[in-house]
């Protein structure tokens, strides 16, 4: 189930061509825990469980990965592929190799089931980054609520499971486990009927455009003072043109009478 949780995310990404704001630093960290979980049941006996749902753990989280390196953007899609060379090829290959290293086989197991724990509460840890998202946002939209509840759910069981075979390295991370699946579907119920907020810096990016409107209403405004000022202007210098020279044609008329006198 846990596995097979994030398939409405999945579908989405493939309707849309388009991983939007998802992440897959989930899916990468589930399956380098896949991964180590596996090495681990191979070293220990009568693991027959562990090894068949990592196995189709390991599958189904390849496939995840996949789809989203098709589908992401070339910034997301370059981070993915680096982190699965760090993790999923590096880090694993340095750990079997140390590990192979080491003569006594108890001590190996023990060495190994250590790392598995450590990378367990990563995968339940992954998704906090997805809750930082909410909190900026005020929307669950890019959260998963359908892997929360399963991780929340494989935790408790998983833990009893440990605790019944007296394994350790089963039942320890799965305490904090429940802790964060549940912290998650709190946040969740929180947000889920929260209008969707936009990000500070989309509405700081439509001032600029207010202010260039603003500036272009205002030279508008300016330019048709000016015409007015100036077309003002130049019918009362018409009138003083026409006064002065109705003026000067009354002086000649008074002064044509005079020189017939003379």
């Amino acid at each position: 189930m846990v596995y097979l949780a994030p398939l409405p995310t999945f579908y989405r990404i493939f309707k849309k061509k388009s991983t939007e704001g998802f992440q897959s630093i989930p899916y990468s960290v589930a399956l380098f825990s896949a991964m180590l979980m596996l090495y681990y049941a191979f070293l220990k006996t009568n693991a027959f469980m562990l090894i068949t749902i990592n196995s189709v753990g390991c599958i189904i989280e390849t496939s995840f990965l996949v789809m989203y390196i098709i589908y992401a953007p070339a910034k997301p899609r370059i981070y993915t592929a680096k982190l699965l060379v760090l993790f999923n090829v590096g880090v694993y290959g340095v750990i079997i190799l140390s590990t192979y290293l080491i003569p006594n086989h108890f001590l190996r197991i023990k060495v190994v089931g250590w790392i598995s724990v450590v990378f367990s509460v990563c995968v339940f840890a992954a998704p906090l980054s997805i809750m930082r998202l909410v909190i900026r946002t005020r929307s669950v939209e890019f959260m998963s609520f359908p892997l929360s509840f399963c991780l929340t759910l494989c935790a408790v069981m998983w833990f009893f499971y440990g605790l019944l075979v007296k394994d350790l390295f089963i039942a320890a991370p799965n305490i904090l486990g429940f802790a964060f699946g549940l912290a998650q579907m709190i946040m969740y119920l929180m947000f889920k009927n929260s209008k969707k907020s936009i990000l500070p810096e989309f509405s700081l990016n439509q001032i600029p455009n207010v202010v260039a409107v603003n500036d272009i209403v205002a030279s508008d405004s300016q330019l048709k003072t000016k015409d007015t000022k100036k077309s003002s202007e130049a019918e009362e210098n018409q009138s003083t043109e026409s006064m002065t020279n109705d003026s000067r044609a009354g002086d000649a008329a008074a002064a044509e009478p005079n020189e017939s006198i003379v």
